[in-house]
């Protein structure tokens, strides 16, 4: 995906593997979600998601940008690892004890006396986890995204399974606290069985120093960026009820499997092996923009897919309890299919080093943001999506700015590459639109676009002669002749 020889080898094996885990796992945990959400109902989902704002921003405070100061710092050593693991634990410590304090005022603020004892049976998992922050960022240094896949498929699958019988015995929202709780013991304990790495020093004040110059400025954006990505969920599940919060939260995940789980895989790749080729402008060019093509080819086409299918997607899955959420998936998709390239400059930006011009972005970008909410807010639920459309052309194009700066790589520059994937993905949008509306059969409807849409797509690739196709094909070829001559 990058260039020839070893980068691009490297990065090639590190998105394969990295595809396996997010889908493999992502995959199971979908499936046993949905069988979840049909037995316990929106209700339920609303409640658990009424806490992702103080677990998201929790888990900003515990990570501190460490990870990626880790990442990014060339000259690493053990005694950096080791400093970051006694970070974590302390602060995942004080973290927890903060919202076993607040678990009451949270349930106040609700009014759902309930999620007091969920908070503090909840928030555990943010303590466990904690234990292997660490052990998660030596593999994405090393970009060994085969052993994560086996950690994490192994862990969302026992996990899973634990919450669909917890479920089935009517333990309700219980059976969704005590699932994570399961996820996170497991996780713990496959890293450390596999990784098998635990620190070898103390806390050490120089290391602490040098990672929080970098990490110290992503610790604030992070929390911006978190605050607002569940801001909306306090704001729903506050002026709405819980139930209006469950249909929105379950859209919501519709779209992050698409866009956050490519999406992440991309960064996650992305951000370690460019990282290496930092000072070479000329090579971060040609790199960045065959990343952003290629992911925008893939990410587009299931994102606006999903929006065409959503009617029968949800009707199928889901059921009739949960057809409020259609046309909040549907508009949300319109936002998601920009995070890709959103992530793709941000990415750019942080390889650069330039933390300071991440900070800087995330605070005008959700002032913007939270003043879009406000306006949007008196409306509904359909406005408040589509308010989160305009936001998101607005904080591609902030980003643009920084990446024309740095690289000469700007919003029109970037919207012209793009522009192929943006037309062919609108064409399978609006066939998918047409099958959903005129078969009435959910599953005939489903199979028909599933079919049609994917044919359609590659057709159009290959009478366009599009670029970015050549090249993700190319990337798979030669991953399969590496392959062979492995195996031979």
């Amino acid at each position: 995906m990058i260039e020839s020889g070893g980068l691009k080898g490297t990065a090639v094996n590190g998105m394969m593997w990295a595809l396996v885990e997010r889908f493999s796992v992502q995959g199971v945990v979908f499936l046993l979600d949905l069988v979840i959400a049909r037995i316990i109902g929106p209700d339920s989902y609303g409640l658990i998601a009424m806490l992702a704002i103080f677990m998201a921003v929790s888990q900003v405070f515990i990570d501190g940008g460490f990870s990626n100061a880790l990442i990014q710092c060339k000259d690493r050593t053990e005694r950096d690892y080791s400093t970051v693991f006694w970070v974590n634990i302390v602060i995942s410590v004080v973290v927890y004890g903060t919202l076993w304090i607040a678990a009451p005022y949270i349930a106040s603020f609700y009014n759902q006396p309930l999620l007091s004892p969920i908070t503090r049976v909840y928030s555990l998992n943010l303590v466990i986890n904690s234990l292997v922050a660490v052990n998660r960022t030596r593999l994405m240094v090393a970009v060994d995204f085969k052993t994560q896949s086996k950690i994490s498929f192994w862990s969302a699958a026992l996990a899973g399974v634990a919450g669909v019988v917890m479920a089935w015995m009517g333990l309700g929202v219980w059976a969704l606290v005590w699932q994570a709780i399961v996820l996170a013991v497991l996780n713990v304990a496959l890293s450390l069985w596999l990784v098998r790495w635990l620190p070898r020093h103390g806390f050490s004040t120089a290391s602490f120093k040098k990672l929080f110059g970098f990490g110290g400025k992503l610790l604030a954006a992070s929390l911006i960026s978190a605050l607002y990505s569940k801001l909306y969920d306090m704001v729903i599940g506050k002026r709405f009820d819980r139930g209006a919060l469950g249909l929105y939260s379950r859209a919501d995940k519709f779209n992050q499997f698409a866009s956050s789980n490519i999406g992440g895989v991309l960064s996650r790749v992305a951000f370690p092996v460019l990282s290496r080729i930092q000072d070479d402008d000329e090579r971060l060019r040609v790199a960045y923009r065959k990343y952003m093509q290629v992911s925008a080819l893939v990410v587009f086409p299931l994102i606006m897919g999903l929006c065409g299918v959503a009617r029968p997607l949800i009707e199928l899955l889901l059921g009739d309890e949960w057809m409020g959420c259609v046309p909040l998936l549907q508009i949300l998709s319109l936002a998601y299919v920009w995070d890709i390239v959103i992530l793709v400059n941000l990415n750019l930006i942080y390889v650069k080093g330039r933390s300071d011009a991440v900070l800087k972005l995330e605070i005008v970008k959700k002032c913007i943001a939270i003043g879009i909410l406000l306006l949007t807010l008196p409306f509904g639920l359909i406005v408040i999506c589509a308010g989160r459309v305009v936001y998101s052309l607005i904080a591609l194009y902030l980003n643009t700015i920084y990446t024309r700066r740095l690289l000469d790589y700007g919003f029109i520059t970037q919207m012209r590459e793009l522009l192929p994937m943006i037309l062919m993905t609108t064409v399978i949008t609006l066939v998918a639109l047409t099958l959903s509306a005129t078969v009435e059969n959910a599953v005939g409807s489903l199979v028909a676009s599933l079919i049609v849409c994917p044919i359609l797509y590659v057709a159009m690739c290959k009478i366009g002669k599009v670029e970015a196709y050549n090249e993700l094909l190319h990337i798979i070829k030669n991953k399969l002749q590496r392959n062979d001559l492995k195996n031979s």
